[in-house]
């Protein structure tokens, strides 16, 4: 798989840009500030419908712009596949495949397979476990698509039950508050707007579709642990040994559930919770609360791990990713933003020869001289807005 071609219109810094890319190397240079990362950062939308640098679509839209276009050729077996998307801030994105209407953006998920390694994703390995999780998902659904519906599902249902606990919450607190409530207290003495009678519908949604989710999850930290093990011991040269493992929110007593137990036990760990979430207004159960752990030895990676550590977990992370991806039969393009700046030359060499067979890879740096020379092929300058092949 690799990407012909790349056009953007009023996304972030640029008005109108089309590039045409080839397969193997891609090297973008130019100074910090320029542009080369919103490029990869479009590719990385289209294939995740999300951006590795904002939570929100809006800045993507360059600054008195309405909305912003991505368009990317594809070939894949031969094949060559457009996908157009729309990014229309406080509105439904609209997507389009080989200029036929797409009935959600979503469908375009999977078109593109693309790892993107970032400065960013140091947050990997130091940040909140909120940044595993969406390392998780975001691969999980890269690998198999439906799991963005079970995502988007199971977000929904947390958001609607956060609702009805908040709601509840500050209906009794503005009553003057009975100290910590037992289930049947709070449903009886809430009242009006704090009424919870709806909360076991919502215990059910939680459940099931939590439990497709959690399945999910560990099924593929299970296939992707070795593969982090193998790329953090090439990365860092043997220096310490890398493992994950899934934590999660709720008592599983087998080591492999199938979907039906994680259900009963989020069903079960929902019961126990109630009291305490009735009194916080806050659901404290469900993959939303889970960890991913990242340890090296037998220490945590987080707290533990020094900066040169850090970096090559987190890259061990995405190398990881890319395996799992060429295992399951898919080349995918890689995309190294801005990495080996970061790196000594000793981890820099070892990356090359980690990366050198991609199908295609895209860098980007501020000095090319940066870029070992087993990854340079096509190279682009980027500068005012514009990307201009050097030849």
């Amino acid at each position: 798989m690799y990407v012909r071609r790349l056009e953007l219109v009023d996304f972030r810094s640029y008005e109108r840009v089309g590039v045409d890319l080839e397969p193997g190397g891609n090297v973008f240079v130019g100074p910090n500030g320029v542009g080369k990362t919103n490029l990869v950062e479009a590719l990385g939308y289209v294939a995740t419908l999300a951006s590795h640098r904002v939570a929100t679509d809006a800045p993507l839209v360059r600054a008195g712009a309405a909305t912003g276009v991505l368009r990317c050729a594809i070939v894949h077996d031969g094949r060559e596949l457009l996908v157009e998307l729309e990014i229309a801030p406080g509105r439904a994105n609209r997507a389009r495949l080989n200029r036929s209407p797409a009935r959600r953006a979503r469908d375009v998920l999977g078109a593109l397979r693309l790892v993107l390694f970032a400065p960013e994703d140091l947050e990997l390995v130091r940040g909140d476990p909120a940044e595993r999780r969406r390392y998780l998902d975001d691969l999980l659904v890269t690998r198999m698509p439906r799991y963005a519906a079970v995502r988007a599902d199971y977000e929904r249902v947390v958001k609607q039950r956060n609702a009805l606990l908040r709601t509840a919450y500050l209906a009794r607190k503005s009553a003057g508050g009975r100290g910590r409530s037992t289930r049947t207290d709070a449903e009886q003495s809430a009242g009006g707007g704090g009424d919870l009678s709806t909360l076991a519908v919502w215990d059910a949604h939680l459940a099931r579709h939590g439990a497709e989710l959690l399945a999910g999850r560990l099924e593929l930290v299970a296939a992707l642990g070795p593969h982090v093990t193998k790329a953090y011991d090439a990365v860092a040269a043997g220096r310490g040994a890398a493992g994950i493992a899934y934590r999660p929110s709720v008592e599983l007593a087998d080591p492999a559930p199938d979907r039906p137990a994680l259900e009963s036990a989020l069903h079960a760990a929902l019961a126990e919770a109630r009291p305490a979430e009735v009194e916080r207004g806050v659901t404290l159960v469900g993959p939303h609360r889970d960890e991913l752990t990242l340890t090296l030895g037998t220490l945590p990676a987080r707290g533990y791990a020094s900066h040169g550590e850090s970096w090559s977990y987190s890259l061990a992370l995405r190398l990881a990713a890319y395996d799992l991806l060429r295992a399951d039969g898919v080349e995918p393009v890689l995309v190294l933003d801005d990495v080996f700046a970061e790196l000594d030359s000793g981890r820099r060499e070892r990356l090359a020869e980690l990366v050198v067979g991609a199908s295609q890879l895209l860098v980007t740096c501020a000095v090319a001289d940066d870029v070992p020379q087993a990854l340079r092929g096509a190279r682009y300058e980027v500068a005012d807005g514009q990307v201009h092949r050097v030849h």
